[in-house]
């Protein structure tokens, strides 16, 4: 017969066992998030029609070599970037912001150092010439208490042929008419896809140009999408909250 005693002891030996097992699991979790992906979930709607609120995406964190923001909690480790490779015009990326680097953005990088970027009546201008720009169908939004609007919405262009949808939620927005912002060496100028509900590296005071150090990676994969104004943790309501089209859709 087994005594209590000889119970005790065989609980406190899988205790035993376990635990090292939970902590290489943790390890190897840690290792993942901070070298290779890292999810990330898109709060607001910047990035629409290219991201919508309750996407769940995989950020690549070798794309562009590693700085400290690489690390949780970003500590003050070293300085620059370690197999630095500079982001290409057109990549959705998720950086720190520079006013506030606890806080996490994700937009598309528009300008280049060195360049020259302005808005001139809602048309994008990099270095003096106008980005191609086409109408395509517009853009059916559906607000989460049923409302349905039409917004305009234009395929853009860019310079090196990365080509991506655009909205244009008001004719003559707040900035749609910018003066030239001139990109700094060493730093990059985001943009949202929603032009007109974006705050972003037009408006300098909360966002400004990106330095290469605060970037983390590039936004890769869709893997997980919700409706908005749900939660992925309502499994009970999957069946008809999840957007079952957008799984698996890769970031373009």
């Amino acid at each position: 017969m087994t005594t209590t005693f000889g119970q005790k002891k065989k609980r406190k030996s899988g205790l035993a066992e376990a635990g090292p097992v939970v902590f290489q699991a943790l390890l190897i979790a840690l290792v993942i998030r901070t070298f290779l992906f890292q999810p990330f979930n898109i709060p607001s709607g910047s990035m629409k029609a290219t991201l919508l609120v309750g996407d769940y995406l995989f950020v690549s964190k070798f794309s562009y070599g590693y700085s400290k923001h690489s690390l949780p909690f970003s500590p003050n480790l070293f300085s620059g970037r370690i197999f630095g490779s500079a982001p290409e015009r057109g990549d959705v990326v998720v950086f720190k912001l520079p006013k506030d680097e606890s806080t996490d953005y994700i937009k598309r990088v528009i300008g280049l150092p060195g360049d020259r970027i302005q808005m001139i009546e809602g048309v994008l201008h990099i270095n003096g010439q106008a980005v191609k720009r086409e109408r395509i169908d517009d853009w059916v939004s559906e607000e989460p208490d049923g409302r349905k609007q039409r917004i305009k919405r234009w395929r853009e262009t860019l310079p090196n042929g990365v080509s991506y949808e655009s909205l244009d939620l008001v004719d003559n927005g707040f900035y749609d008419n910018t003066p030239v912002y001139n990109v700094p060496p060493g730093n990059f100028f985001m943009m949202g896809d929603n032009r007109d509900n974006s705050t972003d590296s037009r408006v300098l005071s909360q966002v400004g140009y990106v330095p290469y150090e605060n970037l983390i990676g590039k936004a890769q994969i869709i893997f997980f999408s919700v409706e908005e104004g749900t939660y992925a943790w309502e499994i009970w309501t999957w069946p008809w909250t999840v957007r079952w089209g957008r799984l698996l859709s890769l970031v373009r």
